[in-house]
């Protein structure tokens, strides 16, 4: 008995010690035969990353190894399965929140100082006093200025907690000294409506850039604004729309769809099927919608198309979309970072996958868009590759196509201009918007007249200010470009940017779609069906 009292507490230590070993190894998902068996291939993952951590010869960053292992194990998987690093999370996170806390100010990172472009509306900033053309030097004691500073350090300097206070000492041209302002931080949205307007008689127009978390928001802000101007038709831009939330995707769509209609379903690894349909909360059922697509729409844009395609409903307009048919979720793996794997596929309602092949590996998958140029699809929908086994009937008998995007019902070629190696390179190096912010800080007030609609309507870039640019670029680059092929394509972007940093609130999108041939194409399609 005594032998027995005195081993009890070491014994209950030693049960205890192993039911935490055992409970740390369980996977409450693994069936009963599983969970008392080694995992071999965790084993062996588990053992490099020791070995290397404790053997090798050199010092050798773990963290960065893992990265890799991840990325090469998600490599082998599919092209839309992705691991997100710690670093990336809190950027990606906003992204789909849509809204970040900051100080609410577009800014270029010009010469060696933050400029701000443009304070946005109603934001902490604007409410404080900061306005276009400020030099933020300070916030608090931190410096804001000089060459070694990265806009990722800027914008982490300017970030802090929801409604915490910065101080910001700013330059303002013509101010006798410099002039200290208090910010209180706030929620800054990040925009996925870029514009609403009208844009003819009864005809709406709404572009969303992404499905965030506040996109439904903002769409049905936009959708109210212009029903009561009297439309009866939107045009439903997801050109260049890679995608985003599923729940976002299905509300805008269900704004179209009658009662119980199919929107989409999705099926998983064992077969389960989930099907979403349409309810009564739709604001748009009786009006007629043209969605837009080209080849960089996505995911959730695809959806849309797909979804309205197959029910009949409206008029999808432009190119072949990108083809993405794979559902992801979001996987934290507990150390900040997380994995995005793809758990399931969608089909639209007659049943088509719309998602491309990708067989032979990611880098093939990505260079499709290559493949498309040479095949000549972008400038002719005739030469759309499609396969017989891969069609489907929609209820009132329109043939649609699976197996690689959504094929529009009226096909659009490419813009000459879009495949324009000089205007894709001025747009990308972002040279037109350095451009306007010096033209603006040498006159703004030769602008002050104007109204936002005003400007958009009638204000004209002259041959003076391309000219002017041209001198730029030159001085600026190091070298001779020339557009002479595409002299009023630059007036149109340098007249996009101009609006964009004097009014924002969509006014670019407003001056591009004034030479957009797709929207001319959907204007004669209009106008047609309002003589039937």
């Amino acid at each position: 008995m005594q032998f027995q009292k005195k081993y009890i507490p070491l014994l209950l230590g030693v049960a205890i010690a192993a039911g935490i070993f055992i409970g740390g190894t369980l996977d409450f998902n693994d069936t009963s035969n599983r969970l008392f068996t080694s995992n071999s291939k965790k084993d062996k993952l588990n053992r490099l990353i020791d070995y290397i951590d404790y053997d090798y010869v050199d010092d050798i960053n773990t963290d960065s190894i893992v990265d890799v292992t991840v990325n090469g194990i998600l490599e082998n998987l599919d092209p839309h399965s992705v691991y997100i690093p710690r670093e990336d999370m809190q950027r990606v996170t906003e992204e789909l929140r849509g809204n970040f806390v900051g100080i609410g100010v577009s800014f270029y990172t010009y010469k060696d100082t933050i400029a701000v472009i443009r304070p946005i509306a109603n934001g902490p900033s604007a409410r404080a006093g900061i306005k276009s053309g400020d030099r933020i030097l300070m916030a608090n004691k931190d410096t804001l200025y000089g060459d070694r500073l990265k806009d990722g350090e800027i914008i982490k300097k300017l970030k802090g907690p929801l409604d915490s206070k910065v101080n910001l000492k700013v330059y303002r041209r013509g101010a006798p000294q410099l002039l200290n302002f208090t910010v209180k931080r706030g929620k800054i949205p990040l925009k996925s409506v870029d514009a609403h307007y009208m844009l003819a008689d009864k005809l709406g127009y709404i572009k969303i850039n992404k499905f965030a978390e506040t996109t439904y928001a903002e769409f049905k802000k936009g959708l109210a604004a212009l029903m009561s101007k009297g439309a009866e038709a939107i045009v439903l831009d997801l050109r260049g729309n890679p995608g985003g939330r599923l729940d976002i995707t299905e509300k805008i769509v269900d704004e179209f769809l009658e009662d119980d209609k199919l929107i989409l379903f999705t099926k998983n690894k064992t077969g389960e099927v989930e099907k979403i349909m349409a309810t009564e909360k739709g604001d748009f059922e009786n009006g007629h919608v043209y969605v837009l697509i080209d080849e960089n729409s996505a995911s959730a844009s695809e959806i849309v198309a797909g979804a309205l395609q197959d029910n009949d409903k409206g008029t999808i307009v432009g190119r072949r979309s990108y083809g993405k048919g794979l559902v992801q979720r979001e996987m934290d793996l507990g150390d900040g970072s997380a994995v995005r794997l793809t758990v399931s596929r969608y089909y639209t309602p007659t049943g088509r996958s719309i998602q491309r092949p990708y067989g032979k590996g990611n880098e093939a998958y990505h260079e499709d868009y290559y493949k498309r140029i040479a095949s000549g699809e972008l400038t002719d929908g005739d030469k759309i590759e499609v396969a017989d086994s891969l069609k489907f009937t929609t209820p009132k008998g329109k043939v649609v196509y699976g197996g690689g995007g959504i094929i529009p019902d009226v096909f659009v070629p490419v813009d000459k201009s879009m495949q324009n190696e000089t205007l894709r390179y001025l747009k990308r190096r972002g040279v037109i918007g350095y451009f306007v912010f010096e033209a603006l800080e040498k006159d703004r007030s030769r602008f002050e007249a104007y109204q936002r609609q005003e400007f958009i309507d009638a204000f004209e870039v002259d041959d003076d200010m391309v000219l002017e640019f041209q001198d730029y670029l030159n001085v600026r680059i190091g070298s001779k470009i020339t557009f002479v092929a595409y002299h009023e394509e630059v007036k149109q972007y340098i007249k996009a940017t101009l609006a964009d940093q004097l009014f924002g609130n969509g006014a670019l999108q407003e001056v591009l779609n004034q030479r957009d041939i797709m929207l001319d194409e959907v204007l004669v399609l209009h106008q047609a069906s309002t003589i039937e």
